[in-house]
């Protein structure tokens, strides 16, 4: 299955909808962010992630 993201959060999904926004997503993007805890991590607050998970750093 092909990985897209999200249009609103980023998040990297395997699906046409996104689990957490329930909004389509696309297959351009770029970029590859794993967040393991996103409260000690400087780059998820520079980035505003508030959950852990797998996100495209720009989306399209």
């Amino acid at each position: 299955m092909v990985t897209k993201a999200c249009t609103r959060c980023s998040r990297v999904v395997e699906g046409d909808l996104c689990e957490v926004c329930n909004l389509t997503t696309s297959h351009n993007w770029s970029g590859f962010l794993i967040i393991v805890d996103p409260e000690k991590s400087q780059i998820s607050r520079d980035l505003k992630i508030e959950e852990s998970g797998e996100y495209a750093l720009r989306v399209r």
